[in-house]
């Protein structure tokens, strides 16, 4: 399996491997094509299955801190090594395969290439942990033969592994007990073949050598004729072999049965001796049987004397009778039962010591001597046999301990998890985990306990499940023992955590203890901050606008409750903020009362530690300050209760602008001229409009002579074409002759109706431009109209009125005449008619009362209709009486009268000519 980068290429060992738990396994990884030094730098990594995109690193050759914590210790102990086979090829080497260490590895090439970068492949899955089923037994014993006996051994070997394996069975031979090396005699292969070791070809081609299969688990060794050199022991040896996808063939586990010693005697005379031990390596408490086993024919009817000596010094002698005799020092031991000698056959002597100590170090040596008869002190002959070493190693002194962790620095809510590593360990071991506070320096506190039996027991503090979560202290293998608290409170639970192992072997113990050290940080003091952005601060209504909540921790956000709740405060502010919107860590969303309008237009989205409020269609309801809210809670705290930590972003305001409004109206001045009677009409044009715009219209009259007073409103229709008429032109008769008309989509028209001369002055229109956007109408911009003069053609005679300006006073409650005289006479075939009106000068002036020519009163003020009272003591009299003063009626009057002439009999009247009077100044004073 390959990965190529340019020229640069990475190969490693195919998988799937299935390796043996507790075996020694090797990987392989080589570069080519690469620039560059001819020595390359390998760094290997594992990908878990419980976490198969999260890279685990482990051992590097170029930075010894690459190594995660949980591989730290295994790799500083070479437990886990890299091996350089050459420069661009290596071999990852772990020493005692563990559960754990299965997964899927890769090795990754750092760049020396100018151009390329490093490579990284992964063998999926490349190594599979199974457990180790292999197992080969056989009945230790001690034989004597003579030269030329046969010979037959029998071991029995079982497995059953899942996967398709093969075995191999093969027989060993040592010639000392303390030989290192064995030599081969004869394997049954993997493959079916018997292969003799280089000492018994030729014993082996004769058939003096045979290996059988009896049964389905028993393997036969028979030896024809032993000879001499075939003295020593005889061990049994099974491996199990899978086939992995590179098809090479590779031993997964081996096994090595108890040792047969076999003493072989030569046929001749002289006399021989030969010493073996069941095991010469132990440790304190174990037994050590020492065999001396004598050579010689017609041994039965011959006298030996047989002395065991340590370092040169007796410990025992057997007579030739059998008597034993103990030297003094060992006398006391031998009543206690704790040593044996005694004489097995004629020719098989044993000494067993229980109990080992350290005093019993040293060379064993058995010295043989012959006498004619029992009692004789005179020997004949005397043999020496060989030495043998026994080395006796203090219970606890092959027992190492390494402490560590996986997570030497978490936030609180998360999972700590503990290792604890023994090593060498021959008896059950009892495991204790305690910790000590960082502020705290008192007492441990106990966490934890496993006996020997497996018992598990939790300390006070650790008791309550729904505290920290249900503790773990499991033995993940035979040396290795794994402590889990799910969810860390605090800081109280920084400091140092410590395991205590306790070997135990008949009556004593021997105590190893390690520690490490853990950081728990509150995740209320880790810099929980929120930052709120908007691209844009100012909005059109009807676009859509987003904001962004960046959430930032000294943690990983990700990996806690969280929940983000959305604020905001209407414009103009009101003092506080209502919550629009909340997203709690379960995914449920809960919107506020306050504001339900958000519900429909409002998207929420979340992409890492970043949370989005999109909101379409924006309206003025929408304008305002906004502000996110992060709450955070512990890792596994159900029920979530109250956070561990809360902040609040800062405000960002939102501001609705409308559509700029394109309006322009027509701005010339203009002028009309129409008779008394007629209609008439004056026009308002848009140029320039959005295409979807609505108007609404307002008329307004400045009347002559007060050009610079304020302009009546005459009626205005808005964009639903409803009216509303000015004061001034609110009755019945007003509203009958002033109509609005769109004529067309830019055209509209003041239709006057039956004009009189009491119409004229200037004209205007005031556009304003009105839209549609989102959840009503909105207002644009307005724009004026050039004014439009409506003037009357008049004959050429005129009326003459009197002139002359007048001030008058009057006590409120009374009443008043205001004159108005015609001088001079009128035709007899016209009608007069004549309008009163109330006004200061540089104020609005408005009709009081009109008579027409025909004879009809009208009152545009209905409000003054009572107390105003119109005297003709004669036909060019038009004085008015008000009765009843009041303060309010204080202004300037005047009256215009009007002739009018019908031209011809069922013809309209037309106005011939008109005349205003002077001004009349009425002051009220209290009564």
């Amino acid at each position: 399996a390959g990965l190529s980068t340019g020229q640069r290429v990475v190969t490693v060992q195919k998988g799937p491997l299935y390796r043996v738990r507790g075996s020694h396994i090797t990987l392989w990884c080589k570069v080519s094509g690469y620039q560059g030094p001819a020595e390359q730098n390998f760094q290997w990594s594992i990908y878990l299955p419980s976490a198969p995109e999260r890279e685990v690193q482990i051992v590097s050759t170029v930075d010894p801190s690459f190594p995660y914590a949980i591989y730290t210790q295994r790799v500083r102990s070479r437990g886990i090594y890299v091996e350089r086979v050459q420069g661009d090829a290596v071999l990852l080497h772990i020493t005692e395969l563990q559960d754990r260490d299965a997964g899927e590895y890769e090795c990754h090439t750092p760049n020396t290439d100018e151009r390329y970068f490093g490579t990284a492949l992964r063998v999926s899955p490349l190594c599979s942990v199974i457990a180790d089923t292999l197992s080969a037994s056989m009945a230790p014993q001690v034989l004597t033969h003579t030269e030329g006996d046969a010979v037959e051994l029998t071991c029995k070997v079982s497995k059953s592994t899942a996967q398709h394996t093969h075995l191999s069975v093969g027989w060993y031979h040592l010639q000392e007990a303390g030989d290192r090396r064995a030599e081969e005699v004869l394997t049954l292969s993997k493959d079916f073949v018997l292969r003799p070791g280089p000492s018994y070809v030729q014993r082996f081609l004769a058939g003096d050598v045979r290996l059988n299969k009896v049964g389905n688990t028993t393997y036969k060794l028979s030896i024809g004729g032993v000879e001499l050199s075939d003295r020593g022991q005889l061990y049994c040896e099974a491996a199990e072999w899978i086939e992995d996808p590179d098809e090479t063939w590779k031993d997964i586990s081996r096994k090595q049965t108890g040792r047969t010693s076999l003493a072989v005697m030569s046929q001749g005379r002289d006399l021989s001796m030969d010493i073996t031990a069941t095991e010469s390596s132990l440790s304190e408490g174990d037994t050590l049987q020492l065999n001396c086993t004598v050579g010689a024919q017609k041994s039965s009817s011959r006298h030996f004397q047989v002395l065991w000596l340590l370092n040169g010094m007796e410990v025992a002698r057997v007579e030739p009778h059998g008597i034993l005799i103990w030297q003094e020092e060992y006398e006391e031991r031998a009543k206690l039962g704790h040593l044996q000698a005694f004489k097995q056959s004629s020719t098989v002597y044993v000494l067993t010591i229980y109990e080992v100590g350290l005093k019993d170090n040293g060379t064993y040596h058995c010295s043989v001597s012959e006498v004619k008869t029992p009692g004789d002190i005179h020997s004949i002959q005397t043999k020496l046999s060989s030495g043998i070493q026994v080395n006796v190693k203090p219970i606890g002194y092959h027992m190492h301990l390494s402490v560590s962790t996986s997570t030497p620095q978490v936030m609180a809510g998360d999972a700590l998890v503990l290792l604890c590593e023994v090593q060498g360990a021959t008896s059950p071991v009892s495991v204790q985990w305690w910790h000590l506070p960082p502020q705290h320096p008192g007492p441990r506190v106990l966490v934890a306990t496993m006996e020997r039996d497996g018992t598990l027991s939790l300390g006070d503090a650790y008791r309550d499940s729904g505290t920290r979560g249900s503790l773990r202290l499991e033995k993940a293998s035979s040396g290795a023992f794994t402590l889990v608290i799910p969810n860390t409170l605090d800081e109280g639970d920084s400091g140092r955590y410590g395991c205590k192992v306790t070997e135990w072997s008949r009556g004593q113990s021997w105590t190893e203890e390690g520690e490490t050290a853990v950081t728990v940080s509150s995740m209320a003091g880790l810099g929980l901050h929120a930052t709120l952005t908007s691209r844009i601060a100012t909005v059109r209504y009807g676009q859509s606008f987003e904001l962004v909540c960046q959430v930032s921790a000294s943690y990983t956000l990700e990996e806690v409750p969280a929940s983000v709740g959305w604020l905001f405060q209407p414009s103009p502010p009101t003092g506080h903020y209502h919550e629009l919107v909340r997203v709690f860590p379960s995914g449920t969303v809960a919107w506020g009362a306050a504001q339900p309008r958000f519900q429909g237009k409002a998207q929420l989205t979340k992409a890492a530690t970043s949370f989005r409020l999109h909101i379409r269609n924006a309206a003025a309801a929408d304008e305002g300050t906004y502000q996110c809210e992060v709450e955070v809670w512990r890792k596994n705290t159900l029920p979530l209760g109250r956070p561990a930590a809360t902040t609040r972003s800062n405000a960002v305001g939102i501001k609705l602008v409308l559509p700029e409004s394109k309006l322009r109206v027509a701005m010339k001045e203009s002028s009309v001229e129409t008779v008394s009677g007629a209609n008439t009409a004056i026009e308002c044009r848009i140029m320039f409009a959005q295409n979807n715009s609505q108007f609404a219209i307002t008329w307004y009259l400045l009347p002559p002579p007060l050009a610079d007073a304020p302009p009546l409103q005459i009626l205005r229709a808005d964009y639903s074409s409803i009216l509303e008429y000015g004061a001034e032109f609110s009755s019945p008769a007003q509203k009958s002759r002033f109509l609005s008309q769109r004529v067309s989509s830019n055209v509209f028209w003041l239709r006057i109706l039956s004009a009189n001369p009491g119409d004229q002055g200037r004209y205007y229109c005031v556009v304003e431009e009105w839209l549609w956007l989102v959840d009503g109408w909105y207002k644009l911009g307005e724009g004026a109209s050039g004014s439009t003069m409506l003037e009357f053609k008049l004959p050429g005679r005129e009326l003459q009125l009197e002139k002359t300006n007048h001030s008058v006073s009057a006590r409120e409650g009374e009443e008043v005449t205001l004159h108005c005289l015609l001088q001079g006479a009128h035709l007899p075939t016209t009608h007069l008619s004549a309008t009163w009106f109330r006004g200061e000068e540089s104020r609005h002036v408005r009709p009081l009362l009109t008579l027409r020519h025909d004879g009809a009163i009208e009152y545009p003020m209905e409000s003054l209709a009572r107390r105003l009272h119109l005297r003709r003591p004669t036909t060019g009299d038009f004085s008015l009486t008000l009765r009843s003063v009041e303060e309010s009626d204080a202004g300037v009057y005047h009256c215009q009268v009007q002739e009018w002439q019908q031209q011809s009999k069922g013809t309209e009247w037309a106005l011939q000519a008109l005349a205003r009077s002077g001004y009349t100044r009425l002051t009220t004073t209290p009564p």
